[in-house]
């Protein structure tokens, strides 16, 4: 069920907003969203604070035959009896593009048991008991992961 709750959170705009993104702005795990308004209207930008949960944020790189940043790769998270299947295709809407990255919501688990990922390459790679709420780099056929830590410089 849903519950229209736009009012009391101030969503209710009655501008005229083309495009919408879901980023976690200031890395806590939880998604805000921005709002574009069309003709320079104000960017209005919708803080997430419900209930912190676990997560896991997933950046890819591609180094053998996928694309540089994994694009159409398919991830598939198991955590317990659980599966949760995500697509890396960043979605452009009006002046908008998503990031290029997979959130994951864990909700109370702590660790990702298996993560899956089926590379635009056909290659597959399995990484096993990832910890959550980090953001991790995975690139093409490494074994490791390298966490990325917001502010600071790595290697692309």
């Amino acid at each position: 069920n849903f519950v229209d709750i736009s009012y009391v959170t101030g969503a209710d705009s009655d501008s005229d907003a083309r495009c919408s993104v879901a980023v976690d702005l200031d890395h806590d795990g939880r998604l805000e969203l921005v709002v574009r308004q069309v003709g320079g209207g104000p960017l209005k930008v919708f803080k997430n604070n419900f209930p912190q949960r676990h997560w896991l944020k997933i950046g890819l790189r591609g180094v053998e035959k996928s694309n540089r940043q994994g694009i159409g790769a398919r991830l598939i998270a198991s955590i317990g009896a659980r599966q949760i299947v995500r697509e890396l295709y960043p979605a452009n809407s009006y002046r908008s593009q998503s990031p290029a990255s997979v959130h994951f919501g864990l909700g109370h688990r702590d660790t990702v048991d298996t993560l899956t990922i089926h590379w635009p390459s056909g290659r597959e790679q399995v990484l096993k008991n990832l910890p959550a709420d980090r953001h991790l780099l995975i690139r093409e056929g490494q074994p490791e992961p390298a966490i990325i830590i917001p502010g600071t410089p790595y290697s692309h």
